[in-house]
């Protein structure tokens, strides 16, 4: 008998612990931040003068979107669940093995983001350092230097860009989005596309 209610009392606390971790790593904000892209390069050729290179390399655009029901018995301005976006960050994983990346780096904006409204266009944004392409993993693609990543002894640096957005609503809570786009680079190889 003692066992029995021992092991009820064990799944009772198990449960327990499960529902208070919920609620711990649930977000205090009423709303959630939809970034996407509309990619429009997949390939960056690094040669100079390259063919379609000229251009952007993908559409950002982030919606916010109310999760948390806010209009029950308590008077409330919807206005105040409107996000600013204040800053991005942009980082970088490589999806081919190698390891060698460019330096993340974070840059200041000022968007204005209505809840369940239109998204709105992140317009253009910094993806790389200016100098980056001229250092790793990319400067090891160019001929002089062997036109081959040392890490994976390939003629193509495959990674993503991770594109993190952040911001408060109007009454002061933080809130965070972010998306990846994948991109190729290669040296002399019929340009960007």
């Amino acid at each position: 008998m003692t066992r029995k209610l021992a092991s009820i009392a064990a799944v009772a606390l198990l449960g327990a612990a499960a529902l208070s971790c919920k609620e711990i790593n649930r977000q205090s904000s009423p709303v959630q931040l939809v970034v996407t892209t509309g990619q429009i390069l997949h390939r960056l050729d690094l040669k100079s003068g390259a063919v379609n290179c000229n251009q952007n390399i993908a559409s950002v655009f982030i919606k916010s979107v109310l999760i948390q029901n806010t209009s029950g018995s308590l008077p409330t301005n919807p206005a105040l669940d409107d996000v600013k976006l204040t800053e991005y960050r942009i980082s970088y994983v490589r999806t081919d093995g190698g390891t060698s990346i460019p330096t993340p780096f974070t840059r200041s904006i000022s968007i204005t983001v209505p809840t369940n409204g239109a998204a709105s266009d992140l317009g253009t944004f910094l993806a790389f350092q200016p100098d980056a392409l001229t250092q790793a993993p990319f400067a090891a693609l160019l001929p002089q230097n062997g036109g081959k990543d040392p890490q994976t002894g390939r003629s193509v640096v495959q990674m993503d860009v991770i594109l993190e957005v952040f911001g408060s609503t109007m009454a002061g809570e933080r809130v965070s989005g972010s998306t990846r786009i994948a991109l190729d680079f290669c040296f002399d190889c019929a340009g960007c596309a």
